[in-house]
């Protein structure tokens, strides 16, 4: 069962869950005049230095 939930954590399952949490916090962020976390953004593909402060 552990190789299981590695897989899903580190497969296709894991990476749909960290994009869709990066989005709503990145764009919460936007939305509440903030900058998003370096992390957000790079999970998204956005290079965090060309985002505006």
């Amino acid at each position: 069962m552990s190789q299981f939930r590695y897989a899903i954590r580190q497969g296709f399952l894991g990476r749909a869950f960290a994009v869709l949490g990066a989005a709503g916090a990145a764009a919460a962020a936007v939305e509440g005049n903030r900058r998003p976390r370096d992390r957000d953004l790079k999970t998204l593909g956005i290079d965090p230095m060309s985002f505006p402060k």
